[in-house]
């Protein structure tokens, strides 16, 4: 459950800032481009795969109460609904 008092910007906020300083390197790899990536954001704990609602209930059995933010790795959002994906730099 999201505490009331953050809100979507805010999460979006602590989730790109976590994913650019302490995670991108690790994972923005040929191998997991175009994958999701979920995060808590209260531990910075992850997981990747194909399935966003898998990625984050695994998430969540580690920790019921957290806060998780997903993308899709070296893109700039996670899905497109009437346009299209814009694939990042990741160099």
């Amino acid at each position: 459950m999201v505490p009331p008092n953050i809100s979507d910007r805010e999460i979006a906020r602590r989730g790109r800032d976590l994913y650019d300083r302490q995670i991108r390197a690790r994972v923005e790899t040929v191998e997991n481009i175009g994958k999701i990536i979920s995060i808590d954001l209260d531990t910075g704990n992850c997981e990747i795969g194909e399935d966003i609602l898998d990625l984050s209930t695994r998430l969540q059995l580690k920790s019921p109460n957290a806060l998780i933010w997903a993308e899709r790795i070296g893109f700039n959002a996670v899905y497109a609904v009437g346009g299209a994906l814009t694939k990042v730099n990741v160099s």
